[in-house]
């Protein structure tokens, strides 16, 4: 066995290559911008409208079981907080519904991802519309409830 020297031993280690990430990665429409919120949105008022869909199915079903119990659940339904919860769910099903226009169209169409943020823009702009035509008068209807006046 060879005898190190002192010299020998002293020495620094090697040093080890340091590995810096991109920037920002490519290839993907999710790092925080419009595309990820998209997907968030998308994701959050798909969840939304199938449980209310279960719910829905579960209420009409009630029907054949009692009518008088099917009778309370629809008055229950006509609070104030209910037609807060209508308002909701038709904001929820418009954006999915415009979103999922959207998505179609960066799947299938050749030049979608290239415009996914314009479409985005487009599909906040056309469902913003669509909610001030239904909003004022969903938000009457729920004020006239809750003065007991019956909706509009």
């Amino acid at each position: 066995m060879p005898e190190k020297s002192a010299g020998t031993l002293a020495s620094p280690p090697a040093a080890t290559p340091k590995i810096k990430p991109p920037k920002r990665l490519a290839g993907t429409l999710y790092r925080g911008r419009e595309g990820m919120w998209s997907w968030v949105l998308h994701r959050i008022t798909g969840v939304s409208i199938y449980f209310f869909l279960l719910v829905h199915i579960l209420d009409q079903s009630i029907v054949r079981i009692s009518p008088q119990a099917y009778n309370g659940v629809i008055d229950t339904y006509k609070t104030p907080i209910m037609g807060l919860g209508e308002l909701v769910l038709v904001i929820a099903i418009g954006y999915h519904a415009l979103n999922g226009l959207r998505i179609i169209l960066i799947d299938f169409w050749s030049v979608g991802a290239r415009h996914q943020r314009l479409m985005f823009v487009i599909v906040i702009l056309l469902w913003i519309v669509l909610i001030a035509g239904f909003a004022p008068r969903q938000i009457a209807n729920i004020i006239l409830e809750a003065q007991g006046h019956g909706s509009v």
